[in-house]
């Protein structure tokens, strides 16, 4: 009996590269490109245009290669390595999942990051690693992109989305204004944690120059901060990553506010990592669904252990629990935040506040935003469980697809062709969209789906292709002598 390929015998990342290629050759069955070429315009239409090439979107990607579906391409609106936060708002130093995630590979053990890692560092690495540092998972991806030759086009940021007779126009823009318009079947939103909204900064601080303060998401030049007053908002996990960074950058002192009586300290995350939930989730009734994640936010993320301490071991910080900020003003150049404790006077605010759903603020969904089903359009929770935030996110079929408002409206049709795979399906279809930790059943349910439409949609062409076929396989009647 032949030896079972393991990523334990690769003693080079070469040697791992060539098993991949074996693997992916003995998996290639059937391997016939089924999907019918359509024309729009007198242009190639793609079967699928995927909107985001971080992890999801190159974990998607890979998964309808694997189903046939060759007609794709994966866009993204960074520059080529600059793709997902890990390289630019990422200020965590590791991920905060466990390293023994599922991730992009979909069950194919060779491409798993642990794959990768032991071939490039070896096992002992492999064995005295933690967590996964995130330059490290950004080099993985990077090297996920390569091996599988995924069709990704950098610097391509989608400003517009049109539909016509079962076709869509996708407008693009590079960084020097220059335009592109491509033409696809299906969409997928692979756009991240803002993937349906924008990230949220309190109304007051709209009063204040935007010198003067950056949210989490953008970019911080901290070396400009050296010696100064930091007030940090939030208690969130990417609150505590832009305090850390800022006191190793050695600013005078950094104090981070948060609403809460205490810093949150259970992660519901972890409870979610369990095949039952992840695989299941979006087959339970609406009011499970709800109180479920009414749970899971009352909860939130905390930060790591590894991250407060992080902050905490620095003398020159401090966190005050129940303290809201309420007003700013700007004073001689210093911020004076008035907050339910008291009087704070810092010198730059980072804003940690999360992000909030919102269709109308995104160019992949601001044309048809207003016809999308919302949560609070199709569930009334029983008092008690009211939560105009959940309320807030899109209502999504099973396989991540919107649906209408109005089961009459005319975008019903173009609604069900564009799936949702952004954080924004979290209350719909559970851990998967934004996530490492559900990527593996999310994608496989939301490729499947695709596949099923794309099929459905040229049944006539397909039936007709059989009653064409004659390719007779029965040749000779004669015996060979």
């Amino acid at each position: 009996m032949s030896k079972i390929n393991s990523s334990l015998i690769f003693s080079s990342l070469a040697e791992l590269e060539k098993a991949i290629t074996y693997d992916l050759d003995c998996m290639s069955f059937p391997n016939k490109n089924w999907s019918v070429q359509k024309k729009y315009n007198d242009q190639n239409v793609l079967d699928v245009a995927i909107l985001g090439a971080g992890q999801a979107g190159l974990a998607i990607g890979f998964g309808l290669l694997r189903h046939n579906i060759h007609n794709i391409r994966i866009f993204d609106k960074a520059i080529r390595g600059k793709e997902g936060p890990w390289t630019t708002f990422a200020r965590m130093i590791t991920l905060r999942t466990p390293k023994y995630l599922k991730g992009p590979e979909l069950g194919y053990s060779n491409l798993s990051f642990r794959s990768w890692y032991e071939a490039s560092f070896g096992q002992e690495a492999w064995q005295m690693l933690d967590k996964i540092p995130k330059e490290t998972w950004k080099e993985y991806l990077d090297w996920f992109r390569d091996i599988n030759k995924l069709p990704v086009e950098s610097d391509r940021h989608c400003i517009n989305v049109q539909w016509d007779s079962g076709i869509f126009s996708l407008l693009f823009k590079d960084h020097l204004d220059r335009e592109y318009t491509i033409y696809a079947r299906k969409i997928v939103l692979a756009t991240g944690i803002d993937g349906n909204g924008k990230w949220f900064s309190p109304d007051f601080l709209k009063t204040l120059p935007k010198e003067y303060y950056a949210h989490t998401s953008e970019p911080i030049d901290f070396s400009k901060l050296k010696g100064k007053r930091i007030g940090v908002l939030g208690g969130g996990a990417s609150a505590f990553d832009n305090a850390a960074t800022a006191l190793e950058q050695d600013v005078g002192r950094v104090d981070l506010c948060l609403r809460r009586k205490t810093i949150p300290s259970v992660n519901p995350h972890r409870w979610m990592e369990q095949t039952g939930f992840l695989c299941h989730y979006p087959y339970l009734p609406d009011d499970k669904r709800w109180a479920f994640m009414q749970r899971i936010c009352d909860l939130n993320q905390p930060p790591p252990q590894d991250t407060f301490w992080r902050c905490r071991k620095h003398e020159n910080f401090a966190y005050h629990t129940d303290c809201q900020w309420k007003s700013v003003e700007l004073v001689n150049n210093e911020i004076h935040i008035e907050t339910t404790t008291g009087k704070m006077i810092f010198d730059f605010l980072i804003i940690g506040t999360g992000f909030t759903i919102d269709l109308t603020a995104r160019p992949e969904t601001a044309s048809y935003a207003s016809s999308v089903a919302l949560w609070s359009d199709r569930y009334t929770p029983n008092a008690g469980m009211e939560n105009t935030v959940l309320g807030s996110y899109p209502y999504l079929t099973e396989n991540y697809q919107f649906l209408p408002k109005n089961k009459n409206d005319p975008n019903k049709e173009m609604l069900s062709s564009i799936y949702n795979f952004t954080f924004g399906s979290l209350i719909s279809m559970g851990l998967a969209g934004a996530s490492i930790s559900g990527m593996y059943f999310g994608v496989d349910r939301l490729i499947k789906s695709i596949g099923k439409g794309l099929f459905l949609e040229d049944q006539a062409h397909h039936l007709q292709s059989l009653l064409d076929y004659d390719v007779k396989e029965l040749v000779d009647l004669n015996p060979p002598s």
